[in-house]
């Protein structure tokens, strides 16, 4: 049966994150990291390790806590409410999650530990220009050569590629829709280029250019061809973390607006007492409790193995970051123009509230997938 209340200890587990986000990813550290080619606070990932958090949700048969999906929507709340910029979701749920799927037990033992650890960082090279989310997406080449394939293509916005101590590569071997392997690579490797990009949200992307890469067979992740059944199951876990992430920082933009609508005055009495800017405010309450409540229910029917998971965690996605980029907006409005001044926090969610809608499955993507689930 669905139970929405969190435990003791999952209470305990946000105001330990909280406590760590007000320490290390404060509003001026968030600024500071902001076009960073690392992309992320080394102190505060290393405080994440040492107290367990990376490997939150790893099993513990490869060193991680075991902890359920619920749990993890607590700590990417908490994340998200302080827009903190961490590899966790690339590293430790999609990488790490691909591996655990259908790494074989050489990768497992040499990555899981150290990923869970974090001492080492693995991230997914997945997107590319000009192509979707989906399977047809995955274009770039990798032609079978005498002792493993040649990788040949483009990835874009792969997030913290400059800290990777390897990539998590998406590239096709065939030609039906579904014929993507999962690669792991060298970001050293001969023929890999990478490049910053700057973009709306101002976090670690970057694009990828791989020109007759080699890697071995040992490097394939999986069997042939089993590449995209695999990243599919990864992305449901993905699509609800992206979305906790999401719905803390939608609470905490909604949260400073209510208060600025307080301090600030016209015409000799607070914004928050117009009554068309505060139904804006009750409409995106009302929302953002929307976006958690079915952020948690995709959490749960992951933990409980449900039918209907994948289709969760999509609704989550999206219903979350609608919610994130229209709230976010709507404070903008209220803030005025000094809300689009660097000076001000809102800015930042706002404009990571966009980044978030397109990242980690599109709005589309999101469609297809609930579409998929209820049509057929």
């Amino acid at each position: 049966m669905l139970n929405l209340e969190f435990t003791e200890e999952q209470d305990m587990l946000r105001e330990m994150v909280r406590g760590l986000c007000e320490q290390y990813a404060t509003d001026e550290a968030v600024r500071a990291l902001e076009d960073d080619p690392v992309g992320y606070s080394t102190e505060m990932w290393g405080q994440l390790a040492e107290l367990g958090l990376v490997g939150l949700m790893l099993p513990e048969s490869h060193g991680g806590a075991g902890s359920s999906m619920l749990d993890g929507v607590v700590l990417f709340e908490e994340l998200g409410r302080a827009v903190a910029p961490t590899p966790l979701l690339e590293s430790v749920v999609m990488s790490a999650g691909a591996i655990r799927r259908a790494g074989s037990e050489a990768q497992q033992s040499q990555w899981l530990p150290r990923l869970g650890a974090g001492e080492a960082i693995v991230v997914p090279a997945w997107l590319e220009p000009d192509n979707s989310y989906g399977p047809k997406g995955v274009q770039m080449r990798a032609e079978p050569a005498a002792d493993g394939f040649v990788l040949n293509g483009t990835k874009v916005l792969v997030r913290f590629a400059k800290a990777a101590d390897s990539l998590l590569v998406l590239a096709r071997t065939g030609d039906g829709e579904g014929d993507v392997d999962l690669f792991l690579v060298d970001p050293g490797s001969a023929g890999v280029t990478i490049e910053q990009r700057h973009t709306i949200s101002s976090d670690a992307q970057f694009r990828i250019d791989f020109a007759e890469v080699a890697v071995s067979g040992s490097d394939r992740i999986g069997t042939a061809g089993s590449g995209w059944a695999t990243w599919r199951e990864v992305m449901v876990d993905a699509m609800a973390l992206a979305a906790a992430y999401g719905a803390g920082g939608a609470q905490y933009a909604l949260d400073i607006t209510v208060q600025y609508s307080k301090d600030r005055e016209q015409f000799d009495k607070p914004l928050g007492a117009f009554q068309a800017l505060a139904h804006d405010m009750a409409d995106a309450k009302t929302a953002t409790d929307g976006a958690k409540l079915i952020t948690y229910e995709a959490a749960w029917a992951i933990d409980n193995g449900k039918d209907e998971a994948e289709k969760l965690a999509a609704m989550a996605k999206l219903f979350v970051c609608n919610t994130y980029r229209d709230s976010t907006a709507m404070a903008q409005q209220i803030f005025g123009g000094v809300g689009f001044t660097l000076e001000y926090e809102i800015q930042l969610y706002f404009r990571r509230a966009k980044a978030l809608q397109l990242s980690y499955n599109d709005t589309r993507r999101c469609e297809e997938i609930i579409a998929a689930a209820v049509l057929d």
